[in-house]
């Protein structure tokens, strides 16, 4: 073949000069992808297979578009090959974004794989997506990427796990706009909600308490004779003593006042109202059936309701929250002789809760930050060890999350 017949477009191209599409790899690409769309009656799984691990090699090397395109023909499909699924799941073109919130070909396995080894937007698109299982949730709370969370929260149709809802409580200790969307939860429990109360704001609480404080009316009828079975044996078995007070409707410790210095739990606070100290908080929890501990995170909460349920709980009086406020030496009015806000915030919630969904909340707050907390727990809530958090039981989880910031604090 002379010079002058040669075919200009074999023709050595100069290195620097721009490529230009390529309309059969553009063709090829996608009658490769018709081949994988075409149902089970016109190519078997072989053949599908066979043509996916084609046009995953062709995409490695394709442009970002390219792949993009790929993923907008493969959307509406039920069944992809892995090899195509593994590729595109990975992909930075947008295509893993655009198959995760419209393709229905993904198996838990699939989208595990990918929550745990993609990136941020794979994760966060993941997120959105219909019917997501739990197993596929708690990979992706694993990450504990605030903007992942938040809509995975807000995602109706996702199912969320009670291990991932426990981490996404602790998260939202750091991560405030998780608390909203967490309380609207199906999934959420009481256990959960009582500890996200010490960090939620006014109106958080008062959504934790007027749905999640529960009445003890059943559990008392239910056990109603076994008070007297317990009694009977002296209350020697303190397994059952200790759920038997967690249920049982007085609130008040009796045994407590006659080696009290005081008359009454009421005399106590009356003292208290002239200055709390840590032998009045002492003792006023002793009175009121609660540990030291526990009176002691009541009475330095900076937001005040918890006073207002230790009084409701206890049949204390409205007055005695404004003394056990003036004890702590908080504003009681404002500059211009109006009720102060936070005090007024505190009242409300005084009058909202009946008092036996206030004991439940006490009793639960006393449960879970004193009596679960063994000398292990103590060790790995100063160490802030949440990785062994299956070894421990509810109350002792709940007693980690809300007692872990107390200990950094005093460190």
């Amino acid at each position: 073949m002379t010079d002058s017949a040669a075919s200009p477009d074999l023709e050595p191209r100069p290195l620097d000069a721009p490529r230009a599409p390529s309309r059969s790899r553009r063709a090829l690409l996608k009658r490769l992808a018709d081949v994988v769309s075409l149902p089970g009656s016109r190519v078997n799984a072989f053949e599908r297979a066979v043509v996916g691990d084609l046009l995953v090699e062709m995409l490695r090397e394709a442009e970002p578009s390219e792949r993009l395109r790929i993923a907008q023909r493969l959307a509406p499909l039920t069944e992809i090959p892995d090899s195509l699924v593994r590729l595109l799941l990975r992909d930075e073109s947008g295509a893993a974004e655009l198959l995760l919130e419209h393709c229905t070909a993904f198996s838990d396995a699939d989208l595990i794989s990918c929550a745990l080894e993609a990136g941020h937007s794979q994760r966060l698109a993941m997120a959105g997506r219909r019917h997501l299982s739990e197993a596929t949730t708690d990979a992706l709370v694993a990450h504990l990427e605030p903007a992942v969370l938040d809509r995975l929260l807000r995602n109706r149709e996702a199912k969320l796990s009670q291990t991932a809802i426990e981490d996404l409580v602790a998260a939202s200790r750091e991560a405030f706009s998780l608390i909203d969307p967490l309380l609207k939860r199906s999934e959420m429990r009481p256990s959960s909600a009582y500890v996200m109360f010490w960090w939620g704001n006014s109106e958080q609480r008062r959504t934790i308490l007027s749905r999640f404080a529960v009445s003890r009316e059943v559990l008392q009828e239910v056990v109603d004779d076994v008070f007297a079975m317990a009694a009977e044996e002296g209350w020697q078995d303190a397994l059952s003593r200790k759920a038997l007070q967690f249920i049982e409707r007085r609130q008040r410790n009796r045994a407590a006042i006659e080696k009290s210095p005081f008359d009454s739990l009421d005399h106590a606070v009356e003292v208290a109202a002239n200055g709390l100290t840590r032998e009045l908080v002492s003792e006023i929890s002793f009175l009121a059936g609660i540990k030291p501990m526990t009176g002691a995170k009541i009475f330095t909460d900076m937001g005040g309701e918890p006073v207002a349920i230790l009084c409701k709980a206890t049949g204390l009086p409205k007055t005695c929250v404004r003394q056990l406020w003036r004890g702590m030496r908080r504003p009681e009015v404002d500059e211009n002789g109006e009720v102060d806000a936070r005090l007024a915030e505190v009242l409300i919630t005084y009058d909202m809760i009946a008092v036996d969904r206030a004991q439940t909340v006490l009793r639960y707050w006393n449960w879970s930050l004193s009596s679960a907390l063994t000398p292990q727990l103590m060790r790995a809530i100063r160490d802030g060890n949440d990785e062994a958090l299956d070894e421990y039981s509810v109350p002792q989880r709940a007693a980690m999350l809300a007692l872990t910031a107390e200990f950094g604090r005093q460190d």
